[in-house]
């Protein structure tokens, strides 16, 4: 019998175990990921609808919408590569 004792719990798992607590954990990070998405789109959005708001000559210096632009390149920049780890981890799965 196999102590597992002092043994990290992925370590100690079958193969195919690990394999799937990882694509799930995958999984649930581009879910937040996308979910930090739509709150910038959101954000950016209220934004745009409060600057236009009582007037119709509006000149608007917005300094935060690049910000949330950069946010949302590098979110979707994660998000990109996430997939492309759960893709490799889901073909070294079927490979085995």
């Amino acid at each position: 019998m196999l102590n597992y004792a002092g043994i990290p719990p992925l370590a100690a798992m079958a193969d195919t175990d690990s394999r799937q607590l990882i694509a799930a954990e995958l999984r649930s990070l581009i879910a937040r990921i996308e979910i930090s998405m739509r709150l910038i789109d959101a954000a950016m959005e209220s934004e745009d609808d409060s600057a236009f708001a009582g007037s119709t000559e509006i000149v608007v210096l917005d300094d935060v919408t690049p910000r949330y632009a950069t946010a949302s390149a590098a979110l979707n920049a994660c998000r990109a590569e996430l997939s492309h780890a759960l893709q490799q981890l889901s073909e070294s799965g079927s490979a085995a």
